[in-house]
C-alpha cells in the first residue's frame, strides 16, 4: 500500500483522523493519496471495515471548506449524488467524505470504452446537468459581465505573452478587447443558473455500484456560481482533456437542449439560436482555459496541463472561425501559433 510521505499538514490530518468517533471504524493505517487537483486542495482514502471514504485536505490560508459545504448541501436537494460529509474541521481544512468510487469519467474514457456504453454515460450526465441547473442559486458568487472579462485577461497575460513569449501589442490588444467585448456582451445576457464551472470527464464519476448512488457523482463544486445557463453544456461538450468532434458535440448539445425545454429551464425555442449560446459561453471559457493551463506550468510547475493546450486551441478555432464577429481573435491566433511552431514547441 502506498503511504504518502509525512509532512505538517499529513500529521495534523493522521490527529484529527484519531479523533473522530469509534462508530466510524476508520483503519488508520489505510489511509493513502487519492488525488489532487490544480488548487492547494489534494485528497485521501481510508478504509473502514464495510466502506471507503475521501479526506479532503484544504489548506485555511488557501482554500476554504465552506462552499463546498454550501453547493454539496444545494445539489443534494435535487437529488443529485455528491459527496456526503461525515465529519468536519472547518478551522484546520478538513473534511470526511463518503466515496463515490476511483473511476472519473475521463479515466473510464482513457480506459477504452465502447460507444455504447459511452453515450449511456453521457445521457447521465445531461440528465443530471438538468437537474442541477433547478437548484437554489440564490447567494452564490455572480458569473457577471466584470468578472467574465477579469477572466479573459489570462489569455494575453498568460498564453500569449508567458507562454507564447509574444506579447500582444497596441493593435493585436484592440482586436481582442474586441472579441472580448462582444462575447461578453452576449453571454451576459443568458439565462442565470446555479453553474458547476468545471462539469466534464475529470469532475463526474462512474458511479456503477449501489454503495457509490447514482450515476453520475459529481465533485470539485466549491466554485460554483451563478450564471449564464450554457456554461455547464459547453464545458461537457468543448471537455478540455478529451476531444469530442463536432458531430458528437451537436448530438449531446440536442439532447440536453431537449431535456432543458422538457424541465422548463429557460433556453431559447430555436436550437440555432441556443447552438450559438453555448459556442460563444464555449469560446470565452476555453481562451480563460488556455491561459489557466499556461499560468499552471509556468508558475506552478504543473507541465501535464501542456499536454490539453493543442485540444483547447482547436475548440476556439473551432468557433471563432464561424461567427464573422469572432474571426479577428483568427489572426490573433495564427500570429501567436505561427510563433510556437517558429521556436519549437511540442505537445
Amino acid at each position: 500500500m502506498q503511504t504518502p510521505p509525512l509532512d505538517a499538514r499529513l500529521a495534523a490530518l493522521l490527529t484529527w483522523l484519531e479523533s473522530l468517533p469509534e462508530a466510524l471504524n476508520l483503519q488508520h493505517d489505510t489511509l493513502r493519496p487519492a488525488s489532487s487537483d490544480a488548487s492547494f486542495r489534494r485528497y485521501f482514502r481510508i478504509n473502514s471495515p464495510a466502506t471507503t471514504y475521501v479526506v479532503m485536505d484544504a489548506p485555511p490560508k488557501t482554500e476554504d471548506c465552506k462552499p463546498f459545504i454550501d453547493v454539496s448541501k444545494r445539489l443534494a436537494a435535487v437529488g443529485l449524488n455528491v459527496p456526503h460529509i461525515q465529519a468536519q474541521d472547518l478551522e484546520q481544512g478538513f473534511l470526511l467524505l463518503t466515496d463515490l468510487g476511483p473511476t472519473t469519467y475521463y479515466g473510464r474514457i482513457q480506459q477504452g470504452i465502447d460507444d455504447a456504453s459511452l453515450q449511456a454515460l453521457y445521457r447521465d450526465a445531461l440528465s443530471a446537468l438538468v437537474q442541477m441547473q433547478t437548484a437554489n442559486h440564490q447567494g452564490l458568487p455572480a458569473y457577471d459581465a466584470l468578472r467574465l472579462k477579469d477572466e479573459l485577461a489570462l489569455f494575453p497575460q498568460w498564453y500569449a505573452a508567458t507562454h507564447c513569449q509574444a506579447p500582444l501589442d497596441e493593435a493585436a490588444m484592440q482586436l481582442l478587447n474586441g472579441v472580448f467585448d462582444t462575447l461578453v456582451a452576449h453571454n451576459v445576457k443568458q439565462p442565470v443558473v446555479l453553474v458547476h464551472r468545471d462539469f466534464h470527464s475529470p469532475n463526474l464519476m462512474v458511479c456503477t455500484e449501489p454503495q457509490h448512488g447514482i450515476n453520475p457523482g459529481i465533485l470539485d463544486f466549491q466554485d460554483a456560481v451563478a450564471g449564464p445557463i450554457s456554461y455547464d453544456l459547453a464545458s461537457l461538450v468543448m471537455d478540455a482533456r478529451t476531444t469530442w468532434e463536432e458531430p458528437q458535440q451537436l448530438d449531446w448539445a440536442i439532447r440536453y437542449w431537449e431535456l432543458a425545454r422538457k424541465l422548463g429551464l429557460p433556453v431559447p425555442d430555436d436550437f440555432a439560436d441556443f447552438h450559438r449560446d453555448y459556442e460563444w459561453m464555449g469560446l470565452q471559457r476555453n481562451l480563460r482555459i488556455l491561459g489557466v493551463f499556461a499560468r499552471l506550468n509556468h508558475r506552478d510547475g504543473k507541465a501535464a496541463y501542456l499536454n490539453h493546450i493543442p485540444r483547447v486551441n482547436q475548440y476556439v478555432r473551432q468557433v471563432a472561425g464561424r461567427y464573422i464577429a469572432l474571426k479577428p481573435l483568427l489572426r490573433v491566433l495564427d500570429r501567436l501559433d505561427n510563433i510556437q511552431a517558429k521556436v519549437g514547441y511540442t505537445f
